[in-house]
């Protein structure tokens, strides 16, 4: 049998609407590439990528979702087990920002309620084309009680701050759930 290559496995979840750029984000973060000829997902695709995080090799699977609403029963089984979610918003298109409070009603459904959640205002190279101030999208973190980022898969601005910061937070979590049980099973040993 193969030799285990990391101490953990994170499984996040890239979702939003359509055209957003998750595939860009994705791709950008996994292979540091940008591709402007993407093709919608179509249902499900996903990359893998291990970062080092405080001694730790952490092996994060990062599942991309297709945004239309044809795969939404698809990729909904998807929300089951995952660790993180980041949501993705485009800044130049408001139907898309509007979108957001969907989104994360369905992960509310979904999702585990522990999973730690993420927005991201994708394509902030294209200053020219904003229509979703900045404030907006730090509002509706705030009311959340969510991190987030502004980001550009192409010009390359906070992907990977993303997506460490939300495997950081993670690991944050399940270090602080490990020494509970770990605690609670001294406690059940001794007394």
């Amino acid at each position: 049998m193969a030799k285990k290559t990391y101490d953990l496995l994170f499984k996040l979840l890239l979702i939003g609407d359509s055209g957003v750029g998750k595939t860009c984000v994705l791709f950008r973060f996994s292979d540091d590439a940008f591709n402007t000829t993407f093709i919608s997902t179509i249902g499900i695709d996903f990359k893998i990528k291990t970062v080092e995080l405080h001694g730790k090799k952490i092996k994060l699977q990062i599942w991309d979702t297709a945004g239309q609403e044809r795969f939404h029963t698809i990729t909904t089984s998807y929300y089951r087990g995952a660790m993180g979610i980041m949501l993705v918003y485009d800044i130049t298109n408001a139907k898309s920002f509007e979108n957001i409070s969907k989104w994360l009603r369905n992960i509310d459904e979904h999702a585990n309620e522990d999973v730690e959640r993420m927005l991201l205002g994708n394509k902030c190279d294209m200053e020219d084309k904003r229509v979703v101030p900045k404030a907006k999208g730090e509002q509706i973190a705030r009311e959340h009680g969510i991190r987030f980022f502004e980001t550009s898969a192409k010009a390359n601005i906070n992907i990977e701050k993303g997506f460490l910061t939300l495997a950081e937070d993670i690991l944050r979590k399940v270090s602080s759930l490990n020494r509970r049980t770990h605690a609670a099973s001294e406690y059940d040993k001794c007394c």
